[in-house]
């Protein structure tokens, strides 16, 4: 089975659109992604139809005018970054979640109050 969610340069922008407060065309997410991502306008379409393949964006065709398509976005980005967690846990891990967590803890230069959130989230859990 293919990746089903966003790459690295795609989720820059899936960041457009989850941002976005309505349906976005492919003009204005190239125009959002200038100085972030340096990449062909051409490029970034085949990265919006990869996405639409994927099932992470749709589309609908303006009334108006046939060539331009409307997109939103068809999962959240909390859904988005469940799926990606879950395949790096499964890939770099083992799918050892426990392990994952304790080499994020122990690497990850954590503050005293991402701890304490951290631990708010296992109580609410438990």
């Amino acid at each position: 089975m293919g990746e089903i969610t966003p790459s690295e340069n795609e989720w820059l922008i899936m960041e457009i659109v989850w941002a976005s407060k309505e349906k976005i065309t492919a003009a204005r997410i190239i125009e959002q992604l200038k100085g972030k991502l340096d990449v062909s306008d051409k490029t970034v379409r085949v990265m919006i139809n990869r996405l639409v393949a994927k099932g992470v964006l749709g589309f609908e065709v303006d009334s108006d005018d046939a060539r331009i398509y409307h997109y939103y976005a068809l999962r959240q980005k909390d859904e988005c970054l469940g799926m990606k967690s879950r395949r790096f846990i499964d890939s770099f891990f083992g799918g050892d979640t426990g392990l994952a967590i304790a080499s994020f803890i122990k690497n990850g230069n954590i503050t005293e109050k991402e701890l304490d959130e951290i631990r708010k989230i296992i109580d609410g859990i438990k």
